[in-house]
């Protein structure tokens, strides 16, 4: 069988004695693998969020938004704060 990709890295155009000699991926691959691929997504965690509607003040959420990507768990973080420093 020739090699799929020539000197330079290039993969060359497959042929159909190429496309015989393969085989499914669950013959190759590890059933650890496999059942990433067939769950995918993220990871299960075990200590998975909630999705919920909640409504915030513009000026929350727009202070929040200013801060860049991750704004979301930083926001999640500040409740959880909040949470630890006033007990129940």
């Amino acid at each position: 069988m020739k090699h799929l990709t020539d000197d330079d890295g290039e993969i060359r155009e497959l042929t159909e004695e190429d496309f015989k000699q393969f085989r499914p991926a669950a013959e190759v691959l590890p059933a650890s693998v496999m059942t990433m691929l067939k769950r995918g997504g993220r990871p299960v965690s075990d200590n998975p969020k909630v999705s919920t509607t909640v409504r915030f003040d513009a000026e929350v959420i727009n202070a929040f938004k200013a801060t860049g990507r991750g704004w979301q768990t930083r926001m999640n973080n500040a409740l959880k704060e909040w949470l630890a420093s006033h007990p129940q």
